[in-house]
């Protein structure tokens, strides 16, 4: 587990809920660029370093926890941590479940396949697509596609999906644009097939901080550090570093 030392926040609100001195987040460390396992076995990516310049400014305690994603939700649910960033998508489901910062990050989707394997996506009726468990990107498949006979293949994790891809167990994988670009840069021989998928009920909306139900303290704490990280050009030189290449 990674510490991120900032001063401890000591303040009262009216509010149902105090904030903690320590607030604990919750990722799944297995996409990259968002989130991941550097070499030194640290917590890296643009999540997580926004998280960290997120709760430098609002004066936040921050630790970092591992798990999988689709018990993200599950576990704010029962207050095992207070939240979850795992570049997860604002949607209407989730929303009656948790409450969403502020959007800190605009998403797509797109399908990866091999290289003139596939001209559109029409030529993915029948086959097999890999997502991960849990995603928007599962939903999507499952409630857009299935006229299309698109067979949704799930995953642990995008890692998983991926290396089925090259081994021929499925014939595309389903992923957030970003993600998928960064595996292309070590992948030749592979492609995106079609244009982003920019559907606002499962990726429209974009990429959000999660907090349990009614939590407003640690809610516009969060949302106050984010705007400040923005204001002050934080946020631009993180996503320049990451996405600006």
């Amino acid at each position: 587990m990674k510490l991120f030392h900032a001063a401890a926040l000591a303040m009262t609100l009216f509010s149902a809920h105090t904030l903690a001195a320590d607030i604990k987040f919750a990722t799944e460390a297995t996409y990259p660029p968002f989130e991941y396992m550097n070499d030194k076995n640290e917590f890296a990516g643009f999540d997580i370093e926004l998280a960290q310049a997120v709760c430098a400014a609002a004066k936040l305690t921050c630790t970092f926890s591992n798990q999988a994603f689709d018990s993200l939700i599950p576990s704010l649910k029962f207050r095992r941590f207070d939240v979850a960033i795992a570049a997860m998508d604002v949607t209407e489901e989730r929303a009656k479940q948790v409450d969403f910062s502020d959007i800190y990050y605009a998403n797509s989707a797109v399908f990866v396949a091999a290289d003139g394997k596939f001209k559109d996506l029409a030529q993915l009726a029948g086959k097999n697509v890999g997502v991960q468990n849990g995603t928007s990107h599962q939903s999507y498949l499952l409630e857009q596609l299935k006229g299309q006979d698109v067979k949704a293949v799930p995953y642990a994790s995008y890692q998983n999906a991926l290396m089925d891809l090259t081994s021929g167990r499925v014939d595309a994988v389903f992923a957030d644009t970003a993600v998928a670009a960064e595996w292309l840069k070590s992948h030749p021989g592979y492609q995106m097939v079609g244009k982003p998928v920019t559907d606002a009920k499962y990726f429209g909306a974009g990429f959000a901080m999660a907090v349990n139900k009614g939590n407003k303290t640690l809610l516009d704490s969060l949302n106050k550090g984010l705007a400040a990280i923005k204001a002050d050009g934080s946020y631009q030189k993180l996503y320049d570093k990451y996405f600006a290449k």
